[in-house]
């Protein structure tokens, strides 16, 4: 578990380690939520990254049948 310092100007340094494993880049976006009383970044991801990560889901509606 990495530690953070927060500065003057309320910054923080996301940990290389974290960063390579979450692939953040420079520039990227974060929300960030208060949560249970910690902090949480959520890297936001463009539409582009987001292409195929639904792939194989299954997309009918069971609710479909039942508004006939």
């Amino acid at each position: 578990m990495d530690a953070v310092t927060v500065s003057t100007k309320f910054q923080v340094v996301i940990p290389k380690a974290i960063r390579e494993e979450l692939r953040i880049r420079p520039g990227q976006r974060v929300q960030a939520i208060a949560y249970r009383g910690r902090i949480e970044l959520i890297p936001l991801k463009g539409v582009r990254d987001l292409r195929g990560s639904l792939k194989g889901m299954d997309a009918s509606d069971p609710r479909e049948h039942e508004d006939r």
